[in-house]
């Protein structure tokens, strides 16, 4: 069985996922493969220089975040076009980690996928859990966790589908506005309903 996870800045996700791979379960993180297939020698990382030009890379040829990030924030095009070639190459990777991991014989299997729904990814999963905290909750732990202030804080949670509209697309929500314990406690009966124990 494939899990999707996902969830919104500072509602928990990691928390989550951390807690689903102690307890034995495959995770395959969408932003760990993200940053994988942009590595030197990749195809994408090749398709990002023909579009971008080689001024987004560094002196060791690895690819300049910084210098990408000025140019794709400032225009909705590139970063079209930047999403166009890193978002395929990321799929095909979890998917052929994915496959890997059924062929291992692993019952269950969870894909962190942080835009799993505005990407409408469910074709790759069985089911999707959200991780949901209150929008109270997520701006005082966003604010706390980057030590941000409240205006930066409330942009990036806007810049993002807010996590009501995640919900109504979930098979299960984690509420993640409580106690870790809390957290834990719900993650264990989602384990045991998918019969994971």
């Amino acid at each position: 069985m494939k899990i999707g996870l996902t969830g919104g800045i500072a509602s928990g996700k990691s928390l989550a996922s951390k807690y689903l791979m102690d307890k034995g379960v495959p995770v395959i993180d969408a932003d760990v493969i993200s940053r994988q297939v942009v590595e030197p020698g990749e195809l994408a990382l090749n398709q990002i220089i023909q579009a971008f030009g080689r001024e987004i890379l560094t002196d060791e040829g690895t690819l300049d975040r910084k210098a990408l990030g000025s140019i794709i924030f400032a225009d909705e095009e590139k970063r079209k076009i930047l999403n166009n070639i890193v978002h395929p190459a990321v799929r095909i990777e979890m998917k052929r980690q994915s496959d890997e991991l059924v062929r291992a014989g692993h019952p269950l299997i969870v894909l962190d996928i942080p835009l799993l729904v505005e990407g409408e990814l469910f074709y790759l999963v069985d089911e999707v859990w959200v991780v949901y905290v209150d929008k109270q909750t997520q701006l005082l732990r966003l604010i706390k966790r980057d030590q941000s202030n409240e205006k930066d804080a409330m942009q990036r949670i806007a810049s993002q589908l807010p996590l009501e509209d995640k919900t109504k697309k979930a098979d299960l929500v984690i509420d993640n506005s409580g106690s870790k314990e809390n957290t834990y406690d719900q993650l264990d009966q989602a384990l045991k309903r998918v019969a994971f124990t």
